[in-house]
């Protein structure tokens, strides 16, 4: 099983750094990672935060189990809503709270928005 110390070596390598670098960039000593890994010792629960706080792109799961990414992507945005298919949910919403004298008016109020369209 891999250790944590494996994937930050990993890490660093992906990320195009230096263990120097790398260890200066989370605040650890000189050399911290190349004496962890030729330790093959176990990196503390410290170093870890430091890592995603300095790299919050990096995927915490991934970090400590191997599982998933080694880096968080972005969720994908929501589909964009058509005109119509706003104005149908607004519809639908407005009219399973109102009143059927509000429903009516809401519909004269829609269908004069419809004919401004396509004139």
């Amino acid at each position: 099983m891999s250790k944590t110390i494996h994937r930050i070596i990993e890490l660093v390598s992906e990320m195009n750094l230096s263990a120097r670098q790398f260890d200066i960039s989370i605040g650890t000593a000189n050399g911290y990672i190349l004496r962890m890994q030729k330790n093959n010792a176990s990196v503390g629960s410290d170093v870890i935060e430091r890592i995603v706080k300095e790299y919050p792109q990096i995927n915490l799961v991934w970090l400590i189990t191997g599982k998933g990414d080694m880096f968080i992507t972005e969720k994908s945005k929501p589909k964009a809503r058509s005109t119509q298919e706003i104005e149908a949910y607004i519809d639908k919403r407005l009219k399973s709270q109102w009143s059927d004298e509000k429903k009516a008016l809401l519909d004269e109020i829609l269908k004069e928005i419809e004919d401004s369209k396509n004139r």
